[in-house]
């Protein structure tokens, strides 16, 4: 059965501050277009208040995320216990997407640390919470974390090497594919 709340309570945020991975699906506010639902991992969450869930965003495929975002579509996230507790937690509200170089980044990238926003940072992506709601999980299995996948750093890294990042970040920061 689910439950619903108006805010992140600190049950939630603890839940959600364990979790290893987490989904994000966005939509076009119009309709006219195709829904996006992409993972996530790394330390790339956190959350600011019971009202605000913001995460940094790696150059990857697509953008589809920060177009739906940007034009003011919906935006859920998804955690699922596999771990532990068979709980699963959505996360809805709106997006603000807040490019590399602007004023808004800067302010978040210093509230999130240095450890959280780095050099391959994308952009950032504030949620403002508007519903939560949390159901029972029973049907998810158990999956252990083995650890983080270093491929995606790696990636930049080699670009660096090469001289062709700001290349590759500049490919990856435009929307890609199914955006209409």
């Amino acid at each position: 059965m689910a439950n619903w709340y108006e805010e992140l309570t600190p049950e939630i945020t603890e839940f959600i501050r364990a979790q290893k991975v987490f989904f994000v699906a966005t939509a076009p506010p119009d309709g006219d277009g195709f829904p996006n639902l992409s993972p996530k991992g790394y330390d790339s969450l956190a959350v600011l208040s019971a009202r605000e869930v913001v995460y940094v965003d790696w150059p990857g495929s697509g953008n589809q995320t920060a177009a739906h975002a940007s034009a003011g579509g919906p935006i859920t996230l998804m955690f699922a216990g596999f771990e532990q507790r068979a709980w699963i937690v959505r996360v809805y509200g709106r997006g603000r997407v807040h490019a590399t170089g602007s004023p808004e980044y800067a302010a978040l990238a210093e509230r999130l640390g240095a450890e959280r926003v780095g050099p391959y940072t994308r952009q950032l992506i504030a949620i403002d919470v508007e519903k939560v709601q949390t159901s029972c999980g029973y049907a998810v299995p158990f999956y252990e974390f083995r650890g983080e996948r270093d491929t995606l750093e790696r990636y930049y890294d080699r670009a660096a090497e090469k001289g062709a990042l700001d290349e590759k970040l500049e490919r990856y920061a435009r929307p890609q594919g199914f955006v209409r």
